[in-house]
């Protein structure tokens, strides 16, 4: 008795808190500018009044034939062109590229005992943060048998197939075990016991009055804020497609003479997807433009620089924002002060991983001289609001289940990848036909899926 007191307290004492994470799915592919031959890049930094622009050039052939006219609305010095890193293009490219991301879905009746457990009790813990420790666990061989909170304390029931897995997983979740605890878990688990964990509730515990010790550019000025498209049509010889990356201080860019059309996101789509990303991205967007006649703008990323959510790169640091001309970053924040003594002109930087005054916007335009017979005139916004195309394909469960919630997990995966062929096939025009033979290659069976074993003990009788 002393011995599990003592190992309870000790988990307790040297507890980490554990940071949630809003999104867990993970990042395998993104649709960057590559994928479209020939297309324009340009950047373009915008706040009160003041305009920085960087172009891509991707011109080919002999350097003396090169030559770039750039409409401009004020006259522009020597000492307002610069030249930049084509990197830091790359980098915000790749920031806010469209992506793909994939899930995996739990066991239907691990999860289904979590649905039941937490429907009974409003201590329990929030869904999304448990469905990810029931990930975790299953990987290393824990099991989530329980979960539920009693006065401050949030307990787990756990049991385990080895000591490894436990310890590990023990470990990552913020308990850090005395030296031997391995061995001892080991020994309990070949007696196939489980495992009672506790952690401190804070804010339930932070409520019971108890105390505990608790990251080519040109510059220039002008009200205007416009990108001039009307020269390169002149020698085009079809369409042309331009990305058009914005980085303002006030919110997401938007054209005014133009409708501006957010790209098809958040749709579940066939696993082998995964191996052909670039031709089903290339296939959507230009069944979009048809949609729209090749008359809109279409929005594809739309996000606060300091966070990403999956990343397909990370967000570009302060030094390269400031190369890409956001020039008021050298200035403090509006809502950060000077600390006590400090000088009004002295910047404070946010905190590492906080929020910093840049808001990036992702447009695409695919353009001829007669669907885009004016140049984009845009407007900055006070819109904030996240937004990104994305496209999610969902693994389904594959160690085996034998229960009843299981029988329904396993017919209902017939409806639900009948109706991932059908939102490919809408999304890229492709022959529904041709999508299902693909998923069935991959192992993706339109047959109907066989009632598993377990289950209520009448059903093991009569469903053979």
């Amino acid at each position: 008795m002393m011995r599990t007191l003592f190992l309870l307290t000790l988990l307790l004492t040297f507890m980490g808190t554990n940071q949630a994470n809003a999104f867990c799915g993970f990042y395998v592919a993104k649709a960057d500018a590559d994928l479209f031959n020939g297309a324009s890049k340009v950047v373009m930094s915008r706040s009160e009044g003041r305009t920085v622009m960087t172009m891509a050039n991707d011109f080919q052939g002999d350097t003396k034939d090169f030559a770039i006219v750039i409409p401009v609305p004020t006259v522009v010095t020597k000492a307002q062109v610069n030249v930049a890193d084509n990197k830091l293009i790359d980098h915000l490219d790749a920031y806010t590229a469209p992506r793909l991301v994939e899930y995996f879905d739990s066991d239907p009746c691990q999860r289904y005992m979590q649905m039941e457990m937490m429907a009974t009790t409003a201590d329990s813990a929030p869904r999304s943060a448990m469905m990810k420790k029931g990930r975790s666990a299953k990987s290393l061989g824990v099991t989530i048998e329980d979960s539920y909170t009693v006065g401050e304390y949030d307990i787990l029931i756990l049991s385990a197939k080895q000591s490894d897995g436990l310890y590990k997983w023990l470990n990552q979740e913020g308990y850090q075990l005395p030296k031997g605890a391995n061995k001892v878990l080991g020994s309990y688990i070949k007696q196939d016991m489980k495992f009672f964990v506790a952690k401190v509730n804070l804010k339930k515990f932070e409520k019971s009055g108890f105390t505990y010790l608790r990251p080519l550019q040109v510059a220039y000025e002008s009200e205007k804020f416009m990108l001039p498209v009307r020269l390169g049509t002149l020698n085009a010889s079809g369409p042309q497609d331009l990305l058009l990356f914005t980085l303002s201080s006030k919110g997401r860019v938007e054209p005014t003479n133009y409708r501006t059309t957010k790209i098809p996101t958040g749709d579940n789509i066939p696993l082998f997807v995964k191996d052909e990303f670039g031709e089903f991205y290339k296939a959507m967007f230009e069944t979009s433009v048809k949609k729209e006649k090749m008359k809109s703008v279409f929005l594809e990323y739309a996000w606060d620089m300091a966070w990403c959510d999956p990343c397909a790169a990370d967000p570009l640091p302060p030094e390269s924002l400031r190369k890409l001309g956001v020039w008021w970053l050298n200035q403090p924040p509006a809502n950060v002060k000077p600390m006590p003594g400090q000088p009004q002109s002295r910047r404070i930087m946010p905190p590492r991983g906080g929020a910093v005054n840049v808001y990036a916007t992702r447009m695409h335009v695919r353009y001829t001289a007669d669907t885009f017979p004016e140049d984009i005139v845009l407007q900055e916004t006070d819109d904030r609001k996240n937004f990104q195309g994305r496209y999610v394909m969902q693994h389904p469960w594959k160690e085996g289940a034998s229960c009843e919630a299981a029988n329904s997990y396993y017919a209902g995966l017939v409806d639900r990848y009948e109706k991932e062929a059908k939102t490919l096939a809408n999304l890229t025009g492709w022959d529904i036909s041709d999508i299902r033979k693909k998923m069935e290659k991959n192992g993706q069976s339109f047959d109907k899926a066989p009632i598993k074993p377990g289950g209520k003990w009448y059903e093991q009788m009569w469903n053979e």
